[in-house]
């Protein structure tokens, strides 16, 4: 059976196992679903048959106890409209008693016809009793009445009672029976779904170990295998008679396996080759780094990597070359910068009396600067104290300006003044004509007036003198504004006057001002003539400096071409003859500046400094003269 499961392929193994796994899913959600169904109906069946009916009986009895207390209330009213309204309640009792009935047959079912049958066929003869006990009770026969309620109506309700009692133990006893059937079934189902559920994981158990033989566990073997191959391990690749996945797979790892095997022998020759090409490379390394430039490569190297004896041997016979040319350019270097460096040493001398005369002049210059920046300083005081002179007359201009106003204010004071004198001299009029109105209302009273024409005497005689008052003083006031006009022409006059002085004091001022601008204009000038002397002797320093440099600079030249000639010597490149005795007889270069070169100094040593007769300019004074140019000057030769 193992070797069949081997041969089906992965998604049938996965779809018979998943099919298994879900009949026993199935088995097991029908068998807890029918017996769910079947307790919830039994469940249903003991509410509905068992409490539902209990309660309908209950009712019919308890309306048959209530029947027979409104029949005693019947028969013991006293009044007709009691009578009436216990009528009303008896009918409404029959009625409740039918639909109680009516609600045990619907709930009880075709089991209990027979009872509710019975039920009826007792509460006929009750209604019957009770009708004829209802019949006496209204012809006044109240003894008969009671008579017959005691004793066929006690007997017709306690069999109504009696047998409602009978129909419940009844209903009481197949609910009780129902309750067991259901308990029994609830075990019986418990008991199906355990034994349902052990097999299910018995199933499952086989289903997983068939599962582990003829998967995971070749899977895992594969696995161990793949990973000794590709850490270049030896091994045997199982499962290769299998039809599925997995023998596809351990085919497709010999497949690995064998080109491993076939590549770990390629990657042998190819070692082997390497070596050789590395062991000759080297020789060849080897004999350059000890300054033999006629070893060439004469191995055969494999063919892949043919080109590179070729390059090599290229690349050795064009360093030949190039050393050899190196040599002879050497020589003609070497006495092209003797000659640059004596030249360097006579521009350095001429530039070093240039450099001295530019520094006078510069210092001339700054004395002219001085002057005239104190001339314009002086010009700067001048025009301030012009300044303060015109703020004075301002502030002079201003005061007048205010009296003039003061004085039209106490003028415009004095206009109303005028008017209230005004107003008082038409009080002191009105008040004497009301004087001479009470003298002659006096009159006419006669001795009893008397008093009162006294008292009108005395207050037209202090109208009249109120009258003279105002009068002197409207005069006074005339000449007060008088003399107010007066004082404002005056001030009026003295501000014209201030003004002139501020027009005058200002001309004075502009002459200054053009003044100080003329002074500070030739300063300006001058201080631009000294910056540019400065920069010239600046910029003289520094080509100073560059010349001095560049000699230094040739006679370093020349001891790294001795050098470089020295270190040319060192390499053999025609059968073992020193490089050197070919560059001591290649040809000089030709003179630059001298028709008749001298003899060229030997080149000094590399440890021996050159001193220069040129004295360097001092850095702050190259960075202010550089400041003053406002960073014009992009070459600064200071540090070359």
């Amino acid at each position: 059976m193992q070797d069949a499961l081997n041969n089906w392929r992965l998604p049938r193994k996965m779809l018979v196992a998943f099919a298994l796994i879900a009949v026993f899913v199935v088995a097991l959600g029908a068998a807890g679903l029918i017996a769910n169904r079947h307790l919830s109906k039994i469940a249903d069946e003991h509410v509905t048959s068992g409490i539902a009916s209990v309660d309908a009986l209950s009712d019919v009895r308890g309306y048959v106890r209530e029947y027979r207390i409104l029949m005693y209330s019947h028969v013991t009213s006293v009044s007709a409209a009691e009578m009436a309204s216990l009528d009303d309640r008896i009918a409404k009792n029959k009625e409740k008693i039918d639909a109680a009935l009516g609600k045990f047959a619907a709930a009880a079912g075709e089991e209990f016809t027979a009872d509710v049958a019975n039920i009826r066929a007792v509460l006929t003869r009750l209604e019957q009793v009770n009708a004829r006990v209802v019949a006496f009770s209204r012809q006044d026969k109240d003894a008969e009445a009671l008579a017959l309620l005691k004793a066929d109506g006690k007997e017709a309700s306690h069999a109504a009672i009696d047998a409602t009692r009978a129909v419940m133990d009844k209903t009481v006893a197949l609910a009780n029976a129902r309750g067991e059937d259901g308990n029994k079934f609830s075990d019986n189902a418990l008991i199906f779904m355990s034994v349902m559920v052990f097999f299910s994981l018995g199933a499952l158990a086989i289903i997983w170990n068939l599962l582990n033989k003829t998967v995971s566990r070749p899977m895992a073997e594969l696995t161990s295998v793949t990973t000794a191959l590709a850490e270049g391990r030896q091994a045997n690749v199982p499962h290769r008679d299998r039809s599925d996945e997995l023998g596809e797979i351990a085919k497709a790892v010999e497949l690995f396996r064998l080109a491993a095997v076939a590549r770990a022998e390629a990657d042998r020759k190819l070692a082997e080759e390497q070596k050789l090409v590395t062991a000759t490379l080297g020789e060849g390394l080897a004999a350059l780094a000890e300054g033999d430039l006629t070893a060439e490569v004469t191995a055969e190297f494999p063919a892949p990597v043919a080109s590179l004896k070729t390059n090599f041997n290229d690349a050795i016979a064009r360093l030949r070359e190039m050393i050899g040319a190196v040599s002879v350019s050497a020589a003609g270097i070497r006495t092209g910068s003797q000659e640059i460096a004596q030249a360097s040493e006579d521009l350095a001398r001429r530039t070093e009396g240039n450099a001295a005369s530019l520094e006078e002049t510069s210092a001339a210059l700054a004395q002219i600067d001085d002057r005239l920046k104190t001339s314009a300083s002086a010009s700067a005081q001048t025009v301030a104290r012009a300044d303060e002179a015109l703020a004075t007359v301002a502030g002079g201009r201003a005061v007048a300006e205010e009296a003039v106003q003061a004085m039209e204010r106490v003028s415009h004071s004095a206009k109303g003044i005028d008017q209230v004198i005004e107003g008082v001299d038409k009080i002191a009029f009105q008040t004497r004509v009301l004087a001479m109105n009470a003298a002659v209302e006096a009159g006419r009273a006669g001795d009893a007036g008397r008093g009162f024409a006294v008292v009108a005497d005395l207050v037209s005689a202090l109208a009249m003198r109120a009258e003279e008052e105002a009068k002197r003083a409207r005069d006074q006031l005339t000449v007060t504004q008088t003399d107010i006009v007066s004082a404002v022409d005056a001030v009026q006059r003295v501000d014209n006057a201030l003004e002139n002085i501020s027009g005058g004091v200002g001309e004075v001022h502009g002459l200054l001002g053009q003044m100080a601008e003329d002074n500070q204009a030739q300063s300006s000038a001058i201080s631009q003539i000294s910056v540019a002397i400065s920069t010239m002797d600046q910029s003289t320093q520094q080509n100073a400096a560059m010349v001095e440099q560049t000699s230094a600079a040739a006679r370093n030249l020349t001891t790294e071409v001795t050098s470089l000639a020295e270190q040319a010597a060192l390499f053999r490149v025609d059968n073992g003859r020193p490089q050197a005795r070919r560059a001591a007889t290649a040809p000089a270069s030709a003179p630059v500046a001298k028709a008749a070169p001298a003899k060229p100094k030997p080149a000094p040593k590399r440890n021996q400094a050159y001193v220069s007769p040129v004295k360097a300019l001092p850095v702050p004074a190259m960075a202010n003269a550089a400041a003053r140019l406002n960073g014009t000057n992009n070459e600064d030769w200071s540090d070359f």
